[in-house]
């Protein structure tokens, strides 16, 4: 199946600049809307089509189930699926989980109930249950973690190799006693960050104690940051989890007097727009947020259009970018 990225990549642009061209967004230029369309055509895309095989019995409507609204990384997320299911005809209504599984359960029995065309979710951790829709045929695309053993598409990112690159950044740089703080056990993301963590960092004595885990919060984070650094041999550098999580360690920092960079090293997940906005910036992990929720809404109108499809799994890379908050 051809999808968004394949022809962002022909015409090397953004799969945000293809879903504004196909749209006929005047803020395109023309040049480039005319080097997407070419792609579009030479690759056979043809978004719209998808809409009419929309079944009688299911409404024009696909839920988005995200973690947290207030996280940057979700709301991109949204974006790059609201772009792509408009484009194809549908509408997509937004419900924030808030990282909780009663608001989870409850905005899947909405979807279950209001049979909606099909399910874009990012799990809000274990106990995630889709079960029900399932049974009804509703599509159900995962995103940034998995739901395993389910046999839905998913979008993730490699999110272990992304942690374990940026703890070596970290090590490389001079400092000795790296620490990470994560979100709860369980999460995939939150395991697998811990996991990347653990694969750069040797194997030696004390390394155990410089880690905590703590909810996917800015609160939860300083606690917990605060915690390592009033410890008896506390870390010299922190991976931290999420963009929210950062701020707490930020605050934290801030708290003991302590500077990023010269005093603790900082790499955190996500390219928050604020991150060049502190002082010093904030090295961090990007992740292809837009492009995980363009991705996933594309597999989501394949999967309405044919229940049939093998179930598939798309894997995107992070990358690093660094500034100042990783240097001494």
């Amino acid at each position: 199946m051809t999808t968004i990225r394949d022809v962002a990549t022909l015409a090397g642009v953004s799969t945000a600049t293809v879903s504004r061209a196909m749209n006929g967004k005047s803020s395109v230029d023309p040049a480039l809307a005319g080097k997407v369309r070419s792609a579009a055509e030479s690759l056979g895309y043809r978004p719209n089509s998808l809409a009419r095989n929309l079944r009688r019995q299911e409404t024009a409507v696909i839920a988005l189930v995200i973690s947290d609204v207030e996280n940057p990384f979700f709301t991109a997320i949204a974006r790059g699926v609201e772009d792509v299911a408009r484009a194809a005809g549908y509408s997509v209504v937004l419900c924030n989980s808030d990282e909780n599984d009663e608001k989870e359960r409850d905005y899947l029995g909405v979807a279950l109930q209001e049979r909606v065309a099909g399910v874009v979710l990012s799990s809000s951790g274990a106990t995630t249950n889709v079960g029900p829709l399932l049974a009804l045929g509703t599509p159900i695309v995962a995103v940034d973690r998995p739901l395993t053993g389910t046999g839905c598409d998913q979008v993730l990112v490699d999110t272990r190799r992304a942690a374990r690159e940026a703890t070596e950044h970290l090590l490389a740089g001079g400092y000795t006693r790296s620490g990470c703080l994560t979100g709860p056990a369980g999460i995939h993301t939150a395991d697998d960050r811990l996991a990347g963590f653990r694969d750069a960092v040797p194997r030696r004595r004390g390394t155990a104690n410089l880690v905590r885990r703590s909810e996917y919060r800015s609160a939860g984070a300083r606690a917990a940051a605060l915690d390592l650094l009033d410890s008896a041999s506390p870390p010299d550098s922190l991976l931290i989890a999420n963009n929210t999580m950062a701020i707490g360690v930020l605050e934290a920092l801030a708290a003991r007097g302590l500077r990023p960079g010269r005093d603790v090293g900082l790499v955190a997940f996500d390219d928050a727009p604020w991150a060049t906005l502190v002082d010093p910036p904030l090295t961090v992990v990007a992740q292809p947020a837009y492009d995980i929720g363009a991705v996933a809404a594309e597999l989501l109108l394949a999967r309405i259009a044919d229940t049939g499809r093998e179930p598939s799994s798309t894997t995107l890379e992070a990358h690093l970018i660094e500034r100042a908050s990783s240097r001494r």
